[in-house]
């Protein structure tokens, strides 16, 4: 190729928060040809549509799109538009567009930048839930020393610490290979499941976006790797004795309710805590319920009336399979979004729900750029780009 003056290109970023001025100046340093336009446009009821109308034209000579969820109207509002590149880690919010049905721009995601950000929050809510931090944290607030709460400290003395515990991923993507790396170090054993087999050591290697430092590029950690689309592989998954399970797989028509009262049956056998931090629709909340309910009355029953367990929970409840449910769940996602204040989850036992925000922090921004940046790069250089979204899989 020759060495003459690269041809003018145009990235148009559509956001709902202020310009990342730092961002589009290195950017700029690095790519000088690249002309830089910033529209700030708040969430939509609709994601690929804007409550304030982003003028169309705005569109017409980008080259480049970056944005959360707002889109052209149509190919023909955006004949130049060569890369769309999303701030999400999923594309679920935008499959019904007209550029996702009926373009084949290629679409890429902020797959890969959560990992570190969303395991702290998966591995805090698992250590809040068998610590009893909410007691801990009632008994501060009271000025209260608590030995002398029985109850209480019964419960702390039959805690069981995570050294040996099973915990299943089901979706072994970046965010589950942060937690399963982190859970490793805390003594875990860790199994995977993915929808395509991994038979080979090149095809469990992470070929997505990695913060540095994080995750399981080689795809070492699980002891045991699982895979399949159908309930028959599933459900053998589930019945690998599972302690801990982590929900993160993408939201598809195949995933809607994947998880639902058979499975949760299974999954009763180790009364198993359960983690969503992928889409809320995959669990069937009423289900989920319904499992927190069982294990929650049953053991209300083995209270020996003085403050404590007439058996041990962790060690002799899993011993014994009668028991129904599921310990515990932790959620980020909901179904729906925002989640009614008259819905049953709320108060559903043993139970922790938080707004879709186990992604956020500071650094969230700056990685967004760093995939686009990373196929900039990959683009001029003419090699294959990293995340980008296959229309027929749905991620």
């Amino acid at each position: 190729m020759g060495g003459g003056p690269k041809k003018s290109e145009h990235l148009l970023v559509i956001l709902p928060f202020d310009p990342p001025n730092a961002i589009f100046d290195r950017i700029r340093r690095n790519h000088p040809h690249i002309k830089i336009t910033f529209h700030q446009l708040l969430f939509s009821d609709v994601p690929w549509r804007a409550r304030s109308q982003v003028p169309p034209e705005i569109f017409q000579d980008a080259t480049f799109l970056i944005t959360l969820s707002a889109l052209p109207p149509s190919s023909k509002d955006c004949p130049n538009l060569e890369l769309i590149h999303f701030t999400s880690a999923g594309t679920n919010h935008i499959a019904d567009s007209p550029i996702y049905t009926n373009t084949k721009i290629p679409l890429t995601t902020s797959s890969g930048i959560h990992g570190p950000q969303i395991a702290e929050w998966v591995l805090m809510t698992m250590l809040t839930s068998s610590h009893h931090f909410a007691l801990l944290h009632k008994w501060q607030n009271n000025h209260r020393w608590g030995q002398d709460d029985q109850s209480g400290i019964g419960l702390l003395r039959n805690l069981h610490d995570k050294v040996g515990q099973r915990l299943g991923v089901l979706g072994y993507g970046s965010i589950g290979r942060q937690v399963g790396n982190v859970a490793k170090a805390m003594g875990m054993d860790v199994i995977a499941y993915t929808a395509r087999p991994r038979t080979t050591p090149e095809s469990k290697h992470d070929t997505g976006f990695i913060v540095p430092g994080t995750g399981d590029p080689e795809g070492k950690i699980p002891n045991a790797w699982y895979s399949g689309t159908d309930k028959k592989d599933l459900h053998h998954f589930l019945a690998q004795d599972i302690d801990h399970l982590l929900v993160s797989v993408p939201l598809t028509k195949e995933t809607t309710h994947l998880l639902s009262e058979e499975e949760f049956g299974i999954l009763s056998k180790r009364n198993a805590f359960v983690t969503n931090i992928s889409r809320g629709p995959i669990i069937d909340q009423p289900a989920l319920i319904a499992a927190l309910k069982a294990y929650d009355a049953h053991t209300a029953s083995m209270t020996d009336g003085q403050g404590g367990f007439a058996v041990a929970p962790e060690a002799d409840m899993k011993a014994d399979t009668s028991i129904p449910g599921l310990k515990g769940a932790a959620l980020d996602v909901t179904d729906p979004e925002p989640l009614p204040k008259d819905d049953p989850l709320w108060d559903a036992p043993n139970c922790i729900v938080t707004p879709h925000i186990s992604g956020l922090g500071s650094a969230y921004v700056d990685r967004c750029f760093q995939v686009f940046e990373v196929n900039l790069e990959r683009r001029e250089k003419g090699e294959r780009l990293i995340n980008v979204v296959d229309r027929e899989r749905g991620y």
